[in-house]
């Protein structure tokens, strides 16, 4: 599986300047807007493959404080400019906080990581929530993992594998089936998840 996510890694470094030019304009995703109308004007919030930096845009926008990263260099050097403000590069096994954020935005990126990595970078992503944080993410849909037409990994996860990789510390977890497109201009299904950790006296 490594040769697979290396050349998806690679698919976005070489494209990362069309990439974003071809996604930056993208209409603001009711789910953004309800994940934004979940937070505190002020609340902080960690965006994980950032692309473009659209979503941080708007989030900032709002008056959000808002911590945008992504996994590629390049594709964080095409945020940083259009933001003004430094990306972090953060692969998803580096997720490091604790107890940081009151929110985790993550629109169509952990879709690319492996079945068998899904489990620890989740539960990487718990940990850095404040008790009771958002935690948002979008998967394509599917039963088995592998390549689309452009070459590009994805774990392809039905919503029962899905629950299952998120595994306990949530309050609440909601699962979206939807019908949308991609980059690649295909008709595709979407699961789109919403996971509330839980505060202390519940995890006790």
């Amino acid at each position: 599986m490594g040769s697979d996510t290396d050349a998806t890694q690679s698919f976005y470094s070489r494209r990362a300047a069309s990439y974003a030019a071809d996604t930056g304009n993208y209409s603001v995703s009711e789910h953004l807007t309800r994940f934004g109308a979940l937070l505190a004007r002020d609340a902080r919030v960690l965006e994980l493959g950032c692309g473009s930096g659209r979503d941080s845009a708007w989030m900032l926008s709002k008056g959000l404080e808002v911590h945008p990263t992504d996994g590629i260099a390049e594709m964080a050097e095409q945020a940083s400019a259009r933001l003004g403000i430094p990306v972090g590069i953060l692969p998803f096994a580096q997720i490091s906080a604790l107890d940081a954020y009151d929110g985790v935005w993550a629109n169509a990126c952990l879709l690319h990581v492996p079945r068998h990595d899904l489990a620890d970078i989740l539960q990487r992503i718990q940990r850095a929530l404040k008790p009771n944080g958002i935690f948002y993410a979008s998967y394509k849909a599917g039963h088995a993992e592998g390549l689309d037409g452009l070459g590009r990994y994805y774990n392809y996860p039905d919503q029962d594998w899905l629950r299952a990789s998120y595994g306990h510390g949530w309050s609440s977890l909601e699962i979206i089936a939807q019908q949308g497109g991609g980059y690649d201009g295909l008709p595709t299904p979407w699961l789109h998840v919403f996971a509330w950790k839980m505060d202390g006296a519940e995890a006790l």
